[in-house]
């Protein structure tokens, strides 16, 4: 397996006061900013935090020279930011938020992701999307939600709907009944699996030690859908058994990813790791312009649905150590020795 150098120690070469992290130098016990004027430590006496309390929590005390403990205005900035998104009747433009924060639209939007993880534009569809799943359970039309969650248009509602809710509006207003999900088990090198279709593509990939938890867990994750076993799937799952035996090949096979905007990006970026590589959930954040939310990184590797078409086994600790793995440890080990060996 090859590991991809940390991005963070680039970030500390050029001394990037974007960047969105602290480090701890082991030698002096002091915590800095990625952009502070000290000499740089040798890597191997550096350690990175995504918060200044976790820096301190391990002992480290602020440097005096960029006194890391010191809210950046930008905080505040974007802090507001979010607040005009989440109470703006539709959803306000870059321009308009970053005169708001004084900054300049390329500024404020590199500022904005840094922060949060997402683009203001991909911040203002997840809010809406929140606003819309609740909006269409209390108002008392479809055509009434849509507005209430800051649509103008009908077209662009039922456009977007099917991305933000996994189904179509009557059917998430009746709490997903009438979806019909169907689904295949078998045996495969790592035990039991199972595979779900809804009408877009696979909705789920699952593994397990026996079908019946999996299937008990489907029936959780869609509790007012129509759930079948369906024995046309067999080829599907064949082909997904295929690639995990050998991963190097490609899974093709259309899927349904439903997720939020941030877990979507990490799940992008997971897909971009090629068979034989991993990548620390630090790297992985900052692959997607949010280096501070490695933590978040890891909890949306651990709520992906579909085990190996979006390959969060290739998802490591900083120390490059295996971490939590939703299908077992042990199965993530065996993937990546099987991926490895294939590579």
């Amino acid at each position: 397996m090859h590991t991809a150098p940390d991005p963070r120690l680039a970030a500390l070469a050029s001394r990037d006061p974007q960047a969105n992290f602290f480090y701890g130098v082991l030698t002096t016990g002091i915590y800095c900013r990625p952009s502070c004027g000290a000499k740089r430590p040798r890597p191997e006496n550096i350690a990175f935090f995504a918060t200044t309390a976790a820096a301190e929590f391990a002992g480290y005390r602020p440097c005096k020279r960029c006194r890391p403990d010191q809210v950046r205005p930008h905080t505040r900035l974007i802090a507001a930011a979010c607040l005009t998104i989440k109470t703006a009747d539709s959803p306000p433009g870059l321009t308009e938020l970053a005169a708001a924060a004084g900054l300049s639209p390329f500024h404020f939007h590199r500022v904005f992701k840094a922060a949060t993880g997402v683009t203001p534009k991909a911040y203002a569809a997840a809010h809406r999307a929140t606003r819309l799943r609740a909006t269409l359970q209390t108002a008392d039309t479809i055509t009434q939600a849509a507005y209430d969650s800051g649509y103008n248009a009908s077209g662009r509602f039922y456009a977007d709907a099917p991305a933000a809710l996994g189904m179509t509006p009557k059917t998430y207003r009746a709490g997903g009944a009438g979806e019909h999900i169907r689904f295949a088990t078998g045996a495969c090198s790592l035990g039991a699996i199972l595979i779900a279709a809804s009408a877009t593509g696979l909705c789920a990939i699952s593994l397990g030690d026996e079908p019946a938890p999996l299937t008990a867990a489907l029936h959780a994750r869609f509790p007012a859908a129509q759930i079948t076993e369906d024995s046309n799937l067999a080829e599907s799952l064949a082909r997904t058994i295929a690639f995990i035996d050998k991963p190097g090949a490609a899974l093709d096979l259309p899927l349904d990813i439903r997720g939020t905007a941030f877990q979507r990006r990490v799940w992008q970026a997971l897909q971009a790791i090629p068979p034989g590589h991993t990548a620390s959930y630090a790297q992985i954040a900052q692959s997607i312009g949010a280096p501070a939310a490695a933590r978040a990184v890891a909890g949306a590797c651990a709520a992906n649905p579909l085990a190996v078409a979006i390959p969060c086994h290739r998802a490591l600790r900083a120390d490059g150590a295996l971490a939590g793995y939703r299908w077992g440890l042990p199965r993530k080990r065996r993937l990546l020795d099987a991926e490895s060996t294939d590579g």
